[in-house]
Formats: structure tokens, C-alpha cells, sequence
């Protein structure tokens, strides 16, 4: 792997701003300029930060985080017309040469990002009107770019080059072996910790808050990984510090709208409501905020597509469906909703909006296509205990997806709080451990209470009396919850990747994942009892690049090792 910068297509890569070019940093040799006469300007600086965000968009990207953190998942299965590649992905199936190997698109986001951190030091020195915070300020957002990317390579691959210095010339090596799992994720969290006060708080323009880094979405980034690397607290804090902006926001917009806004507080924390309430009997509101209109009061950080642009949001209409493809090459797995509007399916309940909301109805070839990304605005009857039947919904698709891919939103962050509590209590002795357990209960309840257009204590139908025996039970419930409220969005494997490293062991993982299996059901839960098989395979191009890698030991022998070393 030797990713460096091609200079035939510099030229039209500034005339874009980078923001469609795709083979700016290829992987070809560079012999024919000094890369340091061309960076002289903050414009030029701003320029390659854009083609961060750009590569972040591509669909190259997109879909592996989609299929890296949700395809292995309970959530999915396979949909109309998948390529090979994504039906074996599905069967766990996973061989060296699948393109769900290739991880070219990230490596190159991490070089372009690279090449700002050596950059905006030596053009900041050369352009006055670039000012030193504003140049602490660029190198915040591309090291959180950086370690976004190394994220979701090491919770996909385990161990991988870590490469911190941008490819330059033909002079560095940068065939490189891997560096270990933990080792990556310290490096990252201290690398953020040092510069996460440099990065702008909050822009003027208000879309940008939620669809550039800001300090809030490092926040963000860093409770991810600490909840990863099993530091608690600080999970706790960070999260914690991110509720208590969103109120202080919530706060500013109901001094403004005073009850006409529609964000309500459930349990004491702020959330868009699914309904208006008064004489207004449809739902759909908070889908329609954050999954429609984009860029909600609850985003933190997404990636963004302007609508009418030439860049558009493949993945979804690829992947989910479109208007004119009802199902795209995935659908949701059918055990997630059927039987909901009788009462008897076992994740929603039938007064929960957000299995309308996800989800289409089933499909003369047995499929249920997904609707979640796919529809710009929903509306539909509030659904009561009382139906038996799942409402009627209305809602507006289009051929070209401009829909925005949500990086992290508050009700995540709520949900992360929550689990990181639990984890916390198992080692806590203390009075405070019963307040954990409580609060962690009701950051869980106040996201089921806003999909189950719940506003106050009367009506809670989900109990604590219910789980509060058993943190394992607690422990569920947040697993569940997370299923629910942030379904196809890209999380739950990682998230039961997660409970399999806070358990130590596989068992509850591979249980959770077979159910959507058809076949070879005893194979794939003999090869997902390695944890190895957790991660996926080297690719075979790249194994035969670089010589200082080894393929993944668990698709070569029966070796197992364990979730943390």
C-alpha cells in the first residue's frame, strides 16, 4: 500500500474543489512536482479538507460503512437482484477477493488528511491572512476525519497500517505491516483529546454544524471509542456533555417558539416529538425532521448531499430502494416486523413508530424492501394498542437519493450513555450504582417513550421494575433499544461486535445473528465461534502488495484468540 498524490490531475481537481475528484491521491508514484510550491494559500488547504468530506461521501465509502457495520447483522438480508459479493456477505460467506475487502477509499481519505496536518503548519507561515487558530482549527477537523477512518477499519480488520504522515514521494516506504487493534485506538483517542478544544464550536451557517466536524461531533467520536476501549467514564462525560449542548439549544429554541416547537422533552431530555399533539392524529414528524429534512436539532454529525447536485446518495438508492426500484439489493430482515400490529413480534411493539417508519410492506417475492433513507417525509395514523393492523402510511420517495448518511445523532449518544453506565455498575459498590442503573433506564425509556408517542409518566408502558433485578436484563434492553432506534443506520454489528468484547465470548452474538440464516445454520455458528471471524479477511490484492501483512488468522486455520488481544 503506497498511496501518493498525482499531479496530472491537480489542476482539475482545484477546479472542483476537489469535491468529485477521485484520483487526486491515487495509489501511482509522484515524479513531476514540488508538492510544496503548490500550497500557499488557506483556499488551497480548504480545497483538500473539501475532498476529505468528498471521499467520505463517495459510495465507495458509504456502503462499506453500511455493510461493515450493519449488513452481517440480524437486521439484514438479502434483497432484488444482489451481486455475488453482497449474497455471500449475507450467508457469512466472506472470502480474501470480496470487495467488501478493499479498503483503498478509506486509505484514501486518511492520506488526504495527512496531507492538510503536513500542510496547513508551512502555508500558514506563508499566508497571513490564514491565522493560527484558524489552522489549529483545520487540523482538529482532518484528525477527526483521520480517526473516523481508522475507526472503522479497525473495528472491521482488527489490526491495520497505521500510517500517520502523508505519501509525498517515491522516496518513503509505505509498505507497512499492521499495527495492533488497541494500540490504534489509544493513539487516536490521545491524538483527539490533544486538539478537540481547537475545533470550531459552532459555525454561522447552520447546516454546517452538523455536517462538518465541530467540537461536539469529536465528542461524539471520543465517547465511541472510549465506550470501545471500555473507559466508562469518559464515555459518560462526553456524552454527557453533548446532552447538556442539546438542551442548552433546546433551551434557545423554545425561547423562541415557544410550544410550536416540535421538540419535547421526554424524561427530561430533549427529543423531536413523532407527533404535534393537540388535534394532529399523524405521526412521522421526528422520521420526516431528522431522515427528510436533514441536518435535525438531534444531528451531530452527518454526511451531506445537496439535492439537484450531481453527487447523490448511491448507496441508499442502491442499496435500500428508490422510487423507481421498490427494493434494493438488501432488505430487512422479516422477523423484525412481522407480526408487530397483532402485538407478537418480540422487538416492536405495536404502538412503535419506528417499524413504519424503517420498513415497507412485504413484497409479492416475500422481501420487506427498507424505507428508512429512503423516504424524504412520512406521515401516518398514530398507532395505538388498541390496532391490530399497521396503519396506513404516506410518504415520498425519489429516483436520485440526496439523503444525508447520519454519522451520529443524540439518541445514539443517550443510548451510549446508557450502556456505559451499566458497564460501570458491574464494578460499582458505591450508593451511586442504583442511580447508574435508574438513569441508564430512563435515557432507554425517554428514546422509547418519543417512538411510542409517549409525553408523560402515566403513560409509560415500559417498566423499570421489569429489568432492575438483573444489570444482564438492563444489559438487553439497551442492546435493544439501540437495534430499534437506529436500525440500518450502520451500527448494530458493531454494537453486537461491542457485547461480544464486554462478555467475552461470542455466544449471545452468534444467537443474535443465525436467526436470519436459512441455511448451513451449524457451519456459520462453528466459524463465528473464532472471534477472529468477528473481523474480516485481508484482501488477497493486498496481501500480495505488501509483504508485511498476513491474512487474518481465522481464514486460514481453526485458531481462535481472544476478543481483546
Amino acid at each position: 500500500m503506497k498511496p501518493v498524490i498525482k499531479h496530472t490531475a491537480l489542476s482539475v481537481c482545484l477546479a472542483l474543489t476537489l469535491g468529485s475528484c477521485n484520483d487526486f491521491f491515487e495509489i501511482l508514484p509522484l515524479n513531476e512536482i514540488v508538492l510544496e510550491n503548490y500550497y500557499t494559500e488557506e483556499g488551497d488547504i480548504t480545497s483538500v479538507i473539501n475532498a476529505c468530506y468528498a471521499g467520505l461521501e463517495s459510495e465507495d465509502c458509504l456502503l462499506r460503512m453500511a455493510a461493515w457495520g450493519e449488513f452481517r447483522s440480524d437486521n439484514i438480508s438479502v434483497g432484488a437482484g444482489a451481486p455475488e459479493d453482497e449474497t455471500q456477505l449475507l450467508k457469512e460467506n466472506i472470502l480474501p477477493t470480496s470487495k467488501f475487502t478493499d479498503w483503498s477509499s478509506f486509505y484514501t481519505v486518511i492520506n488526504r488528511c495527512n496531507t492538510v496536518i503536513y500542510y496547513a503548519p508551512v502555508v500558514q507561515q506563508k499566508d497571513p491572512n490564514y491565522t493560527y487558530s484558524e489552522m489549529k482549527a483545520n487540523i482538529a477537523e482532518v484528525k477527526a476525519l483521520r480517526a473516523l477512518c481508522y475507526f472503522y477499519l479497525i473495528r472491521t480488520f482488527k489490526d491495520v497500517p497505521f500510517l500517520l504522515e502523508p505519501s509525498l514521494d517515491d522516496d518513503q516506504e509505505y509498505f507497512v505491516g499492521v499495527t495492533p487493534f488497541e494500540t490504534i485506538l489509544d493513539t487516536l483517542i490521545l491524538d483527539l483529546e490533544n486538539v478537540k478544544d481547537d475545533a470550531i464550536k459552532r459555525y454561522a451557517t447552520p447546516s454546517d454544524n452538523t455536517s462538518k466536524i465541530t467540537r461536539y461531533s469529536i465528542y461524539a467520536l471520543l465517547a465511541d471509542m472510549y465506550l470501545w476501549k471500555g473507559d466508562y467514564q469518559q464515555c459518560v462525560e462526553y456524552c454527557q456533555t453533548i446532552m447538556d449542548y442539546k438542551y442548552e439549544l433546546y433551551e434557545e429554541e423554545f425561547d423562541l417558539r415557544g410550544n410550536n416547537t416540535n421538540i419535547k422533552l421526554y424524561k427530561g431530555y430533549p427529543l423531536i416529538s413523532e407527533n404535534m399533539g393537540g388535534s394532529y392524529a399523524y405521526s412521522g414528524e421526528a422520521y420526516t425532521a431528522i431522515f427528510g429534512e436533514k441536518n435535525s436539532f438531534e444531528s451531530i454529525f452527518e454526511l451531506h448531499f445537496e439535492r439537484n447536485q450531481p453527487v447523490s446518495n448511491t448507496l441508499v438508492s442502491r442499496y435500500y430502494g428508490s422510487s423507481s426500484s421498490t427494493s434494493g439489493y438488501v432488505s430487512a430482515t422479516p422477523f423484525l416486523v412481522e407480526s408487530v400490529a397483532t402485538g407478537a413480534n418480540k422487538i416492536f411493539r405495536n404502538t412503535d413508530c419506528r417499524y413504519i417508519e424503517s420498513i415497507r410492506t412485504q413484497t409479492s417475492s416475500g422481501m420487506y424492501p427498507i424505507l428508512k433513507y429512503v423516504a424524504s417525509s412520512i406521515s401516518f395514523a398514530t398507532p395505538t394498542a388498541s390496532m391490530t393492523t399497521t396503519p396506513g402510511i404516506s410518504y415520498s420517495t425519489s429516483s436520485t437519493n440526496y439523503s444525508n448518511w447520519i454519522v451520529y445523532r443524540l439518541s445514539d449518544i443517550m443510548l451510549m450513555k446508557a450502556e456505559a453506565l451499566l458497564q460501570l455498575s458491574k464494578i460499582d459498590t458505591t450508593s451511586s450504582r442504583n442511580s447508574n442503573l435508574r438513569t441508564s433506564f430512563n435515557l432507554v425509556q425517554a428514546v422509547f417513550n418519543r417512538a411510542n408517542n409517549l409525553t408523560d409518566i402515566s403513560a409509560d408502558t415500559l417498566k423499570y421494575a421489569t429489568y432492575a433485578t438483573s444489570i444482564l436484563a438492563l444489559e438487553d434492553l439497551v442492546l435493544a433499544e439501540r437495534q430499534r432506534e437506529l436500525l440500518f443506520e450502520g451500527k448494530r454489528w458493531f454494537d453486537l461486535m461491542r457485547m461480544a468484547r464486554q462478555r467475552g465470548n461470542n455466544t449471545d452474538l452468534i444467537a443474535n445473528v443465525i436467526k436470519k440464516q436459512k441455511a448451513n445454520t451449524m457451519a456459520i455458528q462453528t466459524k463465528l465461534a473464532d472471534v477472529n471471524r468477528l473481523y474480516f479477511p485481508y484482501s488477497e490484492t493486498e496481501l500480495k502488495k505488501n509483504p508485511l501483512m498476513t491474512q487474518n488468522p481465522a481464514y486460514l486455520t481453526d485458531q481462535s484468540t481472544s476478543l481483546t488481544d
